[in-house]
């Protein structure tokens, strides 16, 4: 009941959130199937996305039809234990993850304008 009167009501939600959520800490093992019942509880889903390569196992990305249901997952989900390992469930926003690979992107760039003038390496990395 509180939800419905949260929705109805002219709610103002913090800028961060949104219908994306970036989820860490999951079992490597687990499935789809899994992701859909734990995460469905809280509203439709349009979309799972289960990082497989060696650098995204144990994340995923779960997009969800409302806002609301969203942070609902949010609020409900985060620390929840799944196969011993605690969720950590955040809003994803593209702005921080963005910025990584930007400064990657600079530092690939540093690092062959080193090599090609002949400039050794820092060491404090």
């Amino acid at each position: 009941m509180a939800a419905i009167s949260l929705r109805k009501g002219n709610t103002r939600l913090p800028p961060e959130v949104n219908r994306v959520l970036y989820v860490r800490n999951l079992p490597f093992n687990i499935s789809s199937e899994e992701m859909y019942d734990i995460f469905g509880k809280y509203g439709a889903i349009r979309q799972i996305r289960i990082g497989t390569s060696k650098e995204t196992r144990g994340t995923a990305f779960v997009v969800y039809e409302d806002i609301y249901d969203a942070k609902t997952a949010v609020d409900h989900l985060s620390g929840f234990n799944v196969a011993n390992r605690y969720l950590i469930v955040l809003y994803y926003q593209q702005s921080k993850i963005s910025k990584k690979v930007d400064l990657k992107k600079k530092e690939d760039e540093l690092a062959r304008m080193q090599e090609k003038y002949g400039i050794p390496a820092s060491k404090d990395k």
